[in-house]
């Protein structure tokens, strides 16, 4: 889903403090001690073609497709065979196939002709492939490669706002603060604990404040009592 930074961003009391993240974190992890993406995928390659498909779309959506497009096109070069045409008949549940798939066939071919078919573990190279912005690429250098990177989705957005986490007006302030002020031993999973956290307990109409770890820690004025 794409972020709106225009959409009214919840009123903040101010950001918490250093001693406040490095609590909040803390709580995450130990709630989630392993937290993992939600795409199902068994390469780097098969991540990036996923993460590409996800742009307005769901996580199982987005499995329920890759789970038979990744049995007959497990690399890039069976992936670069399948064609355009090919490729849409097993995407084509997901939002915006027809795109998706010129975009997907385009970097396959870009990855064998450029990098043997592997995904490199560069962000200019990534962001360099069909498809590829700066939030696909943290995704993919985070996850398939344990850089500590934070991909800034509409949940992660929403997160750092709301909380005071790392108050942003676009989706690059925020990861920019979240870089900065994120304790070095919780950087590596701070992206999977801050999207599920959005995703499952911090949602956009209806943040679930009674069960959130963190409630104590967050600056946002509407939550819950």
């Amino acid at each position: 889903m794409p972020i709106r930074p225009h959409r009214t961003i919840p009123a903040i009391a101010c950001p918490v403090n250093k001693t406040q993240i490095a609590e909040f974190y803390s709580r995450l992890a130990a709630a989630n001690p392993a937290p993992a993406t939600e795409l199902e995928y068994a390469t780097p390659f098969q991540l990036l073609v996923a993460v590409i498909l996800s742009a307005q779309a769901t996580d199982v959506g987005v499995n329920r497709a890759t789970a038979r497009l990744f049995a007959v096109a497990p690399t890039a070069e069976a992936m670069l065979a399948l064609g355009e045409v090919g490729l849409a008949e097993y995407i084509r549940t997901i939002g915006l196939f027809r795109t998706k798939a010129r975009n997907v066939i385009a970097a396959c071919r870009l990855l064998v002709e450029r990098h043997g078919g592997a995904v490199p573990e560069e962000r200019a190279a990534l962001e360099a492939l069909p498809g590829v912005g700066r939030k696909t690429a943290n995704v993919v250098l985070n996850t398939a490669f344990g850089q500590p990177t934070i991909a800034v989705d509409t949940h992660i957005f929403r997160v750092g706002n709301r909380t005071g986490l790392a108050p942003g007006k676009t989706p690059l302030a925020v990861e920019q603060k979240l870089l900065k002020v994120t304790p070095p031993q919780f950087a590596r999973d701070a992206h999977h604990w801050l999207i599920l956290h959005g995703r499952y307990v911090c949602k956009a109409r209806k943040p679930e404040c009674g069960r959130c770890v963190v409630a104590d820690l967050c600056q946002y004025e509407g939550k819950a009592a």
